[in-house]
């Protein structure tokens, strides 16, 4: 399959599939193929897909259709957590000539370049049997890398198809994972995301920890800032915490937490190993050692057996704590998950009006948390211009900036102070000399 040269990728999902798809387009160009842009005619489509977000089946059918208008002759392969989990489904796309389980998509430039069928190839062992990490981190933003820390999760929530698509929690040892921090701070990369599918279970309880990991990433020259990307609370110790907030040279003061709902009910019923009370006490901690930081929810609406009471329950929870922003998912049926056997669904007009509400809460909450930070200065990591010759950034505590467009600022950090919120919610600002 030499003839071969030009690969695009697209990928669906979270940070993680966006670091693996970045590891794995490196592995195209060290064999000699060129990574250009979806819409530049190239010969090879890699279709990195996700299992979490809704219609994955009808999102996957769409990007294949329109590379397959773009190039009638390329090749198309598909991986990821979808392909994990729905292999002979996708294999039934028209236009599709590859699929690759969890297992085998680091190996994807020697599955293609092998290829040799008139038929679709599916190669996807059983998540049994994906036990090994691959370290992964995603390159090509000069500002910001997300840094794969720990792949695949042992908690088997009753709503969550993630440990059958990525198999058992692992990692690689604190070692290995320094050296990939130190590989990133070679580049021009100022900002590291930790990411993972549950990151806070690094080690699964043996020597090595998510804490231990922390102390010696802070440690890492040439890094200015590292950001948890999500951590369950039964997991964000108070040592975590603590060293973070108050002791920590790059780590941000910006977290995280999943909670899905404020009911203790529902918690027991989606075998989440915590209750709302712990959640109320983590944000409480993190608050009293920073007011300023800033500490994203997950939350999920229409859960089977939601009532309305408890629903309220969850609203009256949110609008009690000092939260920052929520990322509200409306709860969707999944194959072979606990949940689908439950009785007592929600109508889809009821989850789609409970998701409306969160999102007019989550509004409300961050509109509160931009308002405290007028007048305050802060540190801003700006990035690359839009077209209106705006430039944005994030401070320290993950509020967004937004600035007229020097192109000597880009990915520089500045003193800045935030003077007031404009029309689309993002902070205006004036540079501290």
């Amino acid at each position: 399959m030499n003839q071969y040269k030009k690969v695009a990728f697209y990928t669906l999902g979270c940070k993680l599939n966006f670091s693996e798809t970045s590891t794995i387009g490196r592995s195209f160009e060290n064999a000699g193929y060129a990574k250009v842009n979806f819409d530049d005619t190239p010969d090879i489509y890699v279709i990195n897909t996700c299992s979490v977000t809704e219609n994955a089946d009808k999102k996957c059918r769409q990007l294949v259709k329109k590379a397959k208008k773009i190039n009638p002759n390329c090749f198309v392969a598909i991986i990821g957590c979808f392909a994990q989990l729905k292999p002979k489904e996708i294999s039934e796309i028209p236009g599709v000539n590859i699929v690759l389980g969890a297992n085998e998509k680091f190996n994807i430039v020697e599955h293609i370049e092998s290829f040799d069928s008139d038929d679709v190839v599916i190669s996807n062992e059983s998540i049994k049997k994906t036990k090994e990490f691959v370290p992964a981190f995603s390159m090509g933003d000069r500002t910001r890398s997300f840094l794969k820390i720990q792949d695949g999760c042992d908690y088997f929530c009753t709503f969550c198809t993630i440990p059958l698509a990525r198999g058992k929690s692992r990692n690689a040892t604190i070692a290995e994972t320094v050296a990939q921090a130190k590989k990133i701070a070679q580049t021009d990369v100022k900002e590291v995301v930790l990411t993972g599918v549950n990151i806070g279970d690094f080690g699964q309880g043996g020597e090595e920890t998510f804490f231990d990991l922390v102390k010696e990433l802070d440690k890492v020259d040439g890094i200015d800032r590292f950001r948890i990307s999500s951590i369950e609370p039964n997991l964000l110790s108070d040592e975590i915490i603590e060293f973070c907030l108050t002791k920590s040279k790059r780590f941000v003061p910006h977290f995280h937490i999943p909670l899905q709902v404020g009911n203790d009910r529902l918690l027991k019923a989606m075998r989440r190993k915590y209750r709302r009370e712990v959640f109320a006490d983590r944000v409480r901690k993190i608050k009293s050692l920073q007011p300023n930081a800033c500490i994203g929810v997950d939350v999920i609406v229409g859960f089977p057996g939601e009532t309305d009471e408890d629903f309220m329950d969850t609203v009256n929870f949110i609008k009690e704590l000092e939260v920052s922003y929520l990322h509200v998912f409306t709860y969707s049926e999944r194959a072979n998950t606990t949940a689908i056997k439950l009785e007592d669904s929600v109508p889809m007009n009821i989850r789609k009006e409970r998701s409306k509400q969160l999102h007019i809460l989550s509004s409300k909450k961050k509109r509160a948390f931009y308002e405290s930070q007028i007048g305050k200065n802060e540190t801003v990591l700006l990035e690359n211009e839009n077209n209106e010759g705006t430039m944005y950034g994030f401070t320290s505590n993950y509020v967004k900036i937004k600035t007229p467009f020097k192109a000597n600022l880009t990915n520089t950090f500045q003193e800045i102070k935030m003077t007031e919120i404009d029309r689309d919610g993002i902070v205006k600002c004036e540079f501290v000399n």
